[in-house]
């Protein structure tokens, strides 16, 4: 534990805190109808939306018909990415031919994304053509976040309201928490993203020959294969793929809305998803900003901002609990690695990090699991973004993957074979020392 490992905290919970009033006023007014900066833009477009379902927006609903629009909303939605899943080898945007999706994951899938737990059981990079991560994975993200939100409105304005049976229009709620709050906050923050070298395009993934070819162990449905003898049958890999995508746009929508599952397995332990420690910073405030927006809105629309301060600082309290535990957990050194140096140092983050994504050290390890953690919905799942390892073995072969990766002479190389994976190279190496791989330096 370090000053410089508070001073991360306490400048994390500060954005939060600046940024909370701001976007719980806009949300306030977003959801009272009233008239915003972006009314100009979204507006029409609301409008245009109404008049194509045939909602009538000044109709507003008691709390059972709110609840049943909900769930038919729902229902439909995760009906619709059930199927995608399961034709999508059919379907265009689809460059590396992935297969239809089995019947109990596809299920699976498309109830936690419909839910917002977002449970990932599933490698996306070799799972989920790029059709079914955008209009499939990615439009569930908007979808189970707006739903949210707009039951969190209902919820406040039940409290607000002592004369009226009514909540508001379900229709109405979602749609505007979509366009006034996740679609051009995503857009900006994709932008953002990419500035930071996050992937966005739709390329198919492309090839790279290993400098030094590996030997791999063959599996088969989960199991190693062996000969009549007894022994691994080993076989020679020499090349590697390195996934790619559309990848920005829906790690933004994953973080604002709370959701979990990651364009690629690691999450955000990849640095194609989260290259450096201002996306690591962005990502983790952005988890909290809607929460934390709308204790603000809730004392708005309640007429009582002592009200939505108070839940505010139950919110600060449980979080400062949760690091302060984590941070000490993660800086105590691992018993199974005594008589080595576990201690801070420019070289190296030391504490108990065995297993953990470490390239932005203790601290960020420590917030990043209070966040996801503390964050509603299934922003808990988001844990398999802070604990999924680079690559290499416990701590001693854990690396940054800025230190590892170097650009020369035309072609990536790579000083740890183990890292390959982290750079979305699927099956990964072992026993080679300097595996270095070609490619194309975009």
């Amino acid at each position: 534990m370090t000053w410089n490992g508070w001073l991360q905290i306490l400048l994390f919970f500060a954005a939060v805190l600046v940024a909370t009033k701001p976007l719980g006023a806009f949300m306030a007014k977003v959801y009272a109808r009233e008239r915003t900066w972006m009314d100009s833009v979204m507006r029409p477009v609301e409008k245009l939306l109404y008049k194509l379902t045939g909602v009538d927006e000044t109709r507003e609903m008691r709390w059972t018909e709110y609840c049943i629009a909900m769930l038919l909303f729902s229902g439909v939605s995760m009906l619709v990415l059930y199927l995608l899943q399961r034709v999508q080898h059919a379907l265009p945007l689809n460059p590396q031919g992935f297969a239809n999706v089995a019947p109990d994951l596809a299920f699976n899938t498309a109830a936690s994304f419909t839910t917002n737990t977002n449970w990932q059981f599933y490698s996306g990079e070799n799972t989920m053509s790029y059709l079914t991560q955008m209009a499939g994975l990615a439009y569930h993200n908007f979808a189970s976040a707006a739903v949210g939100m707009a039951l969190a409105v209902a919820f406040i304005r039940g409290i607000a309201r002592r004369e009226k049976d009514t909540l508001g229009n379900f229709w109405v709620d979602m749609t505007r928490s979509t366009l006034w709050v996740l679609l051009p906050g995503c857009i900006v923050y994709a932008l953002l993203l990419v500035s930071q070298g996050v992937v966005q395009n739709l390329r198919p993934y492309d090839t790279a020959k290993l400098v030094e070819p590996q030997q791999v162990q063959r599996v088969t449905d989960g199991k190693p294969v062996v000969d009549q003898a007894g022994k691994s049958v080993m076989d020679t890999v020499t090349d590697q793929v390195i996934a790619q995508g559309p990848v920005a746009s829906q790690e933004a929508i994953k973080m604002l809305g709370t959701n979990g599952g990651g364009f690629m397995n690691a999450n955000s332990a990849h640095p194609f998803e989260n290259p450096t420690p201002f996306s690591n910073f962005l990502q983790m405030v952005s988890i909290f900003l809607i929460p934390a927006g709308l204790t603000y809105t809730l004392g708005r629309m309640t007429g009582s901002q002592r009200h939505g301060w108070a839940v505010f600082a139950v919110m600060a309290i449980l979080f400062f609990a949760g690091v302060v535990t984590a941070y000490w957990a993660e800086a105590q050194g691992n018993p199974l690695l005594a008589g080595t140096d576990q201690h801070v140092s420019a070289m190296q983050a030391g504490g108990n990090m065995e297993g953990k994504e470490v390239r932005f050290g203790i601290a960020n390890s420590a917030l990043f699991a209070t966040v996801t953690t503390d964050a509603s919905c299934g922003a808990v799942n988001s844990m398999h973004d802070s604990f999924t390892p680079l690559g290499g073995h416990g701590a001693a072969g854990e690396h940054h993957a800025g230190r590892n990766c170097f650009w020369r002479r035309g072609r990536w190389h790579v000083r740890n074979a183990d890292l390959c994976g982290a750079l979305g190279l699927h099956r990964r190496t072992h026993g080679g020392p300097h595996a270095g791989i070609s490619g194309q330096k975009d």
